[in-house]
């Protein structure tokens, strides 16, 4: 209950900071500054504390004594041997005049300089691959923050001044998390089409989850794997339901930069800073391959965008990786089937599972699809599906499906379980809640 509350009255600081930008841009525009800034505070106030604990061994008062302290400390003979310290244990350096407390200083005494906060975000892209090109989506000098130089400056003064009021000090990284997962659906609802590229509604996003995982909760090390994992929170999931939840490696691949982004502050939010997130087109060029061979995962789940056109034009035939062998070549006008045949080869090949979200017309579509279907089906693969409500996801009110994939003893496998779920929903605002 306390973690609750603390992350409500997280989250009502932070969605303080979205009515600052709300009334100069749309939801998916102020989503980039909103959260890109949250997440240079997380790594400020983390660097602090950490320079603290070094110092002091134990925790800091507040983020302003852990500067002063840090400074202090710079001027000592030691200060060499102490940033190898930080560089080992946070893998970047915050000079003190580009800590978020210095920003939230000056930005209360009217002198906040937004040159230094573009250095920040700089030096940190440059001081690890892990974070590179992290903040190229938020513009400091955008026309939308304001009207002239004084009034640009002054939107991301005010901005800087009210997540201040964020207290990262004692807020694990879960409770951060949870506030930023929450954010993101936030945004979601408010700028509708355009979320499904980042956004799987989350009583969507839990049942796939629960399914995909089922039979290997108690599997230490346990794999996951999302080829279109936009802000990641299918993957996140993983982590409710698996008994050994610290102890899941984490991998997805994005094709929207900022949604790729997006990605890798929510992972490191939720505490995951090591998991594995690549950018590029998953059908083209995936990105995880073993000896020429597409990698395979224990499990796997993905909500991929609906019947995109075009997808095999940059496919050439070494970058088919035998992936639509024995079942056919998906159409070039829809890539669904592609999709999902793409899940299966990166199943495991004993025990792997998968569920997928895809429109139902992937269930009774003819041409092309409807032989991948046949072979599909006679494979034995397919385990599941369920027939989901019109109207769920945000950029579409098509009915949609899940998938549910199986290897474990597919060759005997004679019969599919089928659900009509088309019905189990509520109204939600303009939306159905499944």
């Amino acid at each position: 209950m306390a973690e609750m509350e603390n992350s409500k009255d997280l989250i009502s600081v932070l969605w303080s900071g979205a009515d600052i930008l709300r009334s100069k841009m749309d939801a998916n525009e102020y989503k980039d500054y909103l959260l890109g800034i949250v997440f240079y505070k997380y790594l400020s106030d983390s660097f602090l504390i950490k320079v603290y604990d070094l110092i002091y061994d134990e925790k800091p008062e507040n983020m302003q004594v852990a500067l002063d302290a840090y400074k202090e400390a710079l001027e000592d003979d030691s200060a060499a041997e102490l940033k190898d310290e930080l560089r080992g244990e946070c893998h970047y350096i915050i000079e003190p005049e580009l800590t978020y407390t210095c920003f939230a200083t000056e930005a209360r005494n009217n002198c906040f300089n937004r040159e230094k906060l573009q250095k920040g975000f700089n030096n940190i892209e440059q001081s690890d691959p892990l974070f590179a090109d992290l903040f190229s989506d938020i513009d400091l000098y955008s026309n939308r923050l304001g009207t002239g130089d004084q009034k640009q400056s002054d939107t991301i003064s005010n901005l800087i001044k009210e997540i201040d009021k964020a207290d990262l000090l004692n807020s694990d990284a879960e409770i951060l998390g949870n506030a930023y997962e929450y954010l993101i659906g936030q945004f979601a609802s408010e700028t509708g089409k355009k979320a499904g590229e980042f956004y799987t509604p989350q009583a969507v996003s839990k049942i796939l989850t629960k399914i995909a995982i089922a039979g290997q909760e108690n599997r230490r090390g346990l794999s996951v794997y999302d080829p279109c994992m936009g802000s990641g929170s299918l993957l996140l999931n993983a982590k409710k339901y698996a008994s050994e939840p610290n102890y899941i490696k984490y991998y997805g691949q994005e094709l929207n930069t900022s949604t790729y982004n997006l990605a890798r502050m929510n992972m490191f939010l939720h505490g995951n800073a090591t998991a594995q997130i690549k950018d590029g087109n998953t059908l083209t060029n995936p990105r995880y391959i073993e000896n020429g061979n597409i990698r395979t995962f224990d499990f796997c789940v993905a909500n991929p965008p609906f019947s995109v056109k075009k997808w095999s034009s940059d496919l050439g035939a070494e970058k088919e990786y035998g992936r639509f062998t024995g079942f056919g070549m998906p159409p070039e006008n829809c890539a669904d089937y592609a999709f999902l045949l793409h899940m299966i080869k990166s199943m495991d090949p004993t025990n792997g599972r998968g569920a997928i979200i895809l429109p139902h017309g992937v269930l009774f579509r003819g041409g092309q699809e409807e032989i991948i279907r046949k072979n599909l089906l006679k494979s034995g693969l397919i385990e599941g599906i369920i027939g989901l409500p019109s109207n769920l996801f945000y950029g579409t009110g098509i009915p949609a499906c899940i998938i549910i994939l199986d290897k474990k003893d597919a060759i005997n496998r004679k019969d599919i379980f089928m659900i009509d779920a088309s019905k189990y929903f509520i109204k939600d605002g303009n939306k159905n809640k499944l």
